[in-house]
């Protein structure tokens, strides 16, 4: 009896301790929400609540507070509390009785990854963009009421521990941040995976015959990528979900979390959807690995009020965007050649970038912040002086994969090795640790090299002989003559439609984004087809005359042409049977 007594007393005591949400769509028209949130058993004299101003998966920061309003505290008793401000994300609200009950109206309308959106289709919720937290109180578990409208069909899909109906757990303020939820009137799927299971929620007007055809698709990368780690994470609650949204309303994006993806976009399945929107189930589901459980040490604890800056975005978002098509093509579901014509863009970015002489990998992994979803009213250099963590890792990826293999070793086993040492543990980790793991992998001396070049410094791979062994080739057209522009057509001629690269030929000419290219040469430009008409009869080093428009006044430079830095990477014709045999390992189903 006193152990009954004793298990009831401590039941009721993490009760009393629990934060209760709850939110309404009742205007769902008008795109919001109304949100009620209980704080019980609050012994200090006055209790902060906020805003976040970031958001799991992403590093830059978001002022969430800019859609709250019509806030209302009252105590236990139902009786107004007084509220006060001193910055722009949080409210200070007094306390009487030990309760502090707040309301606000939230308004939402970007359904994405980042944010949340309400409407008369569903009800999209990113949990930082939703809901008012205490941080004093960010180990209290928190029990959430969906009222989901039942007269638009609407059900609730989350990687929240379902209660009972509409209510949800989780066990403490990060858990709860991390789990976005899709409230609509879905088709869902499953499959179990090692007796644990992989659901796919999917918002999309299609067919339940265009949902199979690409839910065989999800299930196929599934098994590919647990086969590159050896088995699955292990999953809270023993579910994952992928909380996909094709719908004409939402944004483009993907973010990951800790048992769920958000995948949204506005193609739906029947619209471009099938083909379009793979990449990105292949991308967000290898996140389950690689950034949620594979863990930067420089994102842990992760802050809502700040932006979170990390070290390892090169390897953590990098490496993952290198597996994104080679797990497509493991599966099937794109072709060998549609695979590697796929690497010469990001190719491209990268190694044609003058940004290299500025940032390594690791200093362009430090400038997620201004650039993850960021928003600012001020230009930005970025053609001359940033370079897309998700790129140069892809890049980089392959080089050490191509490397390993050299040697006999792969990639694969080296994520396994990651995931066993950091992963599995959840040990987060620091780029010293990748370091470190690599020559434990490797040898010392093949991990100092690489990460010496290519990590401390912005050096370019031996790709020439990486790639032919197995059976490729990097090319560039050598008697191409370039001009080093990105133009889009106007009225009244070409406008530079980007900043110039540093040391093109248009860069040194003087040439700058919003100049009005009205003729070259004597020939009107008045189309991108009489322009690339015109270079195409040019060759390296010949001079043009370019008269151009800027602020309204007409002005005269000269360009002189050079060569095409374009790569391109090949199939080679002529291919011995060990470089087959090497390609066949690489690509080859697993």
């Amino acid at each position: 009896m006193k152990l009954w007594i004793t298990f009831l007393l401590i039941s009721l005591s993490l009760q009393a301790q629990t934060n209760f949400y709850e939110i309404s769509f009742d205007n769902a028209v008008h795109h919001e929400a109304v949100v009620q949130v209980t704080f019980p058993h609050i012994k200090s004299n006055t209790l902060r609540v906020q805003m976040s101003r970031s958001s799991p998966g992403r590093y830059a920061i978001h002022e969430f507070a800019k859609n709250v309003y019509g806030l209302k505290a009252t105590n236990g008793a139902g009786e107004p509390l007084e509220v006060q401000r001193d910055d722009p994300y949080s409210w200070i609200i007094s306390n009487t009785d030990g309760t502090i009950n707040v309301e606000y109206i939230l308004f939402a309308n970007r359904g994405g990854g980042t944010y949340s959106q309400v409407d008369l289709t569903h009800a999209h919720l990113n949990m930082p963009a939703t809901f008012m937290y205490a941080e004093d109180l960010q180990e209290r578990p928190i029990k959430i009421t969906f009222n989901a409208r039942k007269d638009l069909g609407w059900k609730v899909a989350t990687q929240l521990k379902h209660e009972e109906g509409n209510t949800f757990y989780a066990p403490n303020l990060y858990y709860f941040m991390d789990s976005p939820t899709e409230i609509s009137n879905f088709k869902e799927r499953k499959f179990i995976v090692g007796r644990q299971t992989i659901k796919f929620v999917l918002h999309d007007p299609g067919t339940e015959a265009e949902f199979d055809a690409y839910w065989d698709k999800v299930q196929k990368i599934v098994l590919q990528e647990e086969a590159v780690f050896g088995e699955l994470p292990k999953y809270d609650y023993g579910i994952y979900t992928f909380l996909a949204c094709y719908m004409p309303n939402v944004s483009g994006d993907g973010m990951e979390h800790r048992n769920s993806t958000i995948l949204t976009d506005t193609e739906t399945l029947a619209n471009g959807g099938m083909k379009g929107n793979i990449g990105t189930v292949s991308h967000e589901f290898f996140h389950s690995w690689n950034v949620e459980r594979i863990r930067p040490a420089d994102l842990e604890p992760f802050r809502f009020d700040k932006a979170n800056m990390s070290n390892s975005l090169w390897f953590a978002e990098g490496f993952t965007s290198y597996y994104t098509n080679l797990i497509l093509e493991r599966a099937g579901i794109i072709t060998a050649e549609d695979y590697i014509k796929g690497l010469n863009g990001t190719f491209n970015y990268v190694w044609n970038s003058p940004a290299l002489q500025y940032f390594n990998p690791i200093e362009m992994s430090n400038q997620a912040p201004f650039v993850d979803a960021a928003t600012a009213v001020d230009p930005v250099n970025h053609e001359n002086m940033f370079i897309s963590y998700y790129s140069y890792g892809s890049v980089l990826g392959l080089a050490l994969d191509l490397s390993l293999r050299q040697n006999d070793l792969n990639l694969d086993d080296f994520m396994q090795l990651m995931w066993k040492r950091f992963g599995k543990t959840e040990v987060a980790y620091t780029v010293e640790d990748i370091e470190n793991t690599l020559s434990a992998y490797a040898g010392t001396d093949f991990a100092e090299n690489f990460f010496q070049q290519y990590i401390y410094k912005s050096e370019m791979p031996d790709y020439n002989t990486l790639l032919k062994q197995v059976g490729l080739t990097l090319n560039q057209a050598a008697e191409k003559a370039y001009f080093g522009t990105s133009l889009k057509e106007t009225e009244t001629g070409l406008e530079i439609s980007r900043n110039t690269f540093r040391g093109s030929p248009a860069y040194a000419a003087g040439l700058d984004k919003g100049d009005l290219i009205t003729s070259i040469d004597g020939t009107v430009m008045d189309s991108k087809e009489a322009f690339n008409a015109l270079l195409a009869d040019k060759s390296i080093n010949d001079i043009l005359e370019v008269i151009f428009i800027r602020f309204g006044n007409e002005k005269k430079t000269t360009v002189r042409l050079a060569t095409d830095p374009t790569y391109s990477i090949d199939f080679s014709e002529k291919n011995k049977k060990e470089a087959l045999k090497a390609r066949e390992a690489w690509l080859a189903k697993k």
